[in-house]
């Protein structure tokens, strides 16, 4: 196996970045970038801290991130599972990276930018969903923000049904946890799941 172990063995290889690559990051939201964050229902935020980093998927109804001004963005934190692994993460580093998809879109969105938690009382009402409102808010700072190739898309056939794998045949959570835990009750968590994560939505 050969390694790549510098920047300008890497660089000879893939050579110079395309000027569209450069020229389509912002520093602050643009009103197209704006449109794209407004319909994307779902995103992954990556975050890092002292025991690694973390990568989680986020989503609410029609737009998972609000806009507050072109510098600025906020998530609410939905109800999980309490591992709040991100939320350690940018306690202690603020660095976050951000991955907007769009539904029947192959064109995605990047952020990178600086995150704080807000517990502020007008803020998190603003954000609440069915009358219950999230526990705390990132409130992110836009460092660069730009729409990403879209060929992994393009490839992955992500929107193309036909290409979907049979998901009927996937290991259930409950299984999942078994391989881990011998004497897990993997029957009783699948089957209570599903009405689970109804009544505990927001």
């Amino acid at each position: 196996m050969t390694i790549i172990t510098s920047l300008a063995e890497l660089e000879a290889i893939y050579g110079e970045a395309s000027e569209a690559s450069v020229i389509k990051v912002s520093n602050c939201l643009t009103e197209g970038y704006r449109k794209l964050i407004e319909a994307s229902p779902i995103m992954a935020l990556a975050t890092c801290g002292p025991e690694g980093l973390d990568c989680s998927p986020r989503g609410d109804p029609g737009q998972v991130m609000s806009i507050r001004d072109e510098h600025t963005l906020v998530l609410p934190d939905r109800r999980g599972n309490n591992r709040i692994d991100s939320l350690r993460n940018i306690v202690r580093d603020g660095r976050v990276a951000l991955l907007f998809l769009i539904p029947g879109s192959n064109s995605t969105l990047r952020v990178n930018g600086r995150a704080e938690i807000s517990v502020d009382p007008d803020l998190l009402q603003s954000l609440a969903m069915e009358g219950k409102l999230p526990r705390s808010a990132i409130v992110i700072t836009i460092g660069e923000i730009y729409f990403q190739c879209a060929r992994a898309l393009m490839r992955a056939k992500v929107w193309d049904q036909n290409a979907w794998p049979d998901v009927a045949a996937l290991p259930t959570p409950g299984s999942l946890m078994a391989e881990l835990k011998q004497d897990f009750d993997s029957q009783s968590y699948d089957r209570e799941w599903p009405e689970r994560a109804k009544n505990s939505m927001w």
